[in-house]
C-alpha cells in the first residue's frame, strides 16, 4: 500500500542508483512513442515531448540530448498525494548544490542527478534515510 507518512517515507526510501546514464531530449509530439519506444519517460508539452532515455539510445537515434544523469530510484512506495517527501529529498540535495530532476511515477519517485554527482547524491540520501530511521527508533 502506498505510504503517506513523511517520516516513514524518509526512513524507508532505500535509494537505488541505476548503472546507466540517461539524457533528456525533446522531439515533436507526434513522433514520441512511435519513433522512440525505448524511452523511459515521455512528457508532452506545448513545444514538444520531452523524452528521458539511455544516452546510448539517444546517440543511436541521433537526438540532441542534454543533462547526462544517473537515475536514483527511491524504493519506498510513496503515495502520489504524500506531502513533503520530494521537498525533503530535493532540499537535502540542494544543500549540497546537486541539481535534480525528480519524476514521480505510480509506485516510486525517481531522481535524475548529474552523472558526476551521483555517488555524492547517494551518500546524502543514505544519510538522510539513516537520520530518519534513528528518529523512528
Amino acid at each position: 500500500m502506498a505510504e503517506m507518512n513523511l517520516k516513514k517515507l524518509l526512513a524507508t526510501m532505500e535509494p537505488r542508483l541505476h548503472p546507466d546514464v540517461y539524457v533528456f531530449a525533446c522531439v515533436p509530439t507526434e513522433m514520441a512513442w512511435s519513433e522512440y519506444p525505448d524511452a523511459w519517460m515521455a512528457f508532452r508539452e506545448r513545444e514538444g515531448t520531452t523524452l528521458v532515455l539511455e544516452r546510448n539510445l539517444a546517440e543511436s537515434y541521433g537526438l540532441d540530448a542534454s543533462f547526462p544523469s544517473r537515475m536514483i530510484t527511491l524504493e519506498a512506495h510513496s503515495a502520489l498525494a504524500a506531502v513533503g517527501f520530494l521537498a525533503a529529498v530535493t532540499g537535502c540535495l540542494a544543500e549540497l548544490g546537486v541539481p535534480v530532476n525528480p519524476v514521480s511515477a505510480y509506485f516510486h519517485d525517481h531522481l535524475f542527478v548529474p552523472e558526476s554527482q551521483a555517488e555524492r547524491a547517494m551518500a546524502a540520501l543514505r544519510s538522510l534515510m539513516r537520520h530518519h530511521r534513528a528518529d523512528a527508533e
